[in-house]
């Protein structure tokens, strides 16, 4: 098995008053690329089930496969955020 040395953080965007989306990114640190694996989607009121099923969520979809084969990789986080909008729009 291969191994993979990823790391994971988040990138917010406010879509307007109650609304926001974190953008579940990793960067390769073997390679310098990043990908989006998903993006989560908050609105008012939030829930601790729901921020426990997201985190849930993000953990078995790293396990099931690298999240840069399933979203690609890129030259600047800023490119697979865009990416990822327009391939989920």
């Amino acid at each position: 098995m291969q191994t993979e040395e990823i790391r994971a953080f988040d990138v917010w965007k406010r879509k307007g008053v109650g609304v926001a989306v974190r953008f579940r990114c990793f960067e390769n640190r073997t390679t310098g690329q990043f990908c989006v694996q998903s993006a989560d989607f908050y609105q008012s009121p939030i829930t601790v089930s729901r921020i426990s099923e997201l985190d849930k969520q993000f953990v078995e979809l790293l396990l099931e496969e690298s999240p840069f084969t399933r979203s690609g990789s890129f030259a600047t986080v800023e490119e697979a955020i865009s990416n990822h909008e327009i391939f989920f729009e």
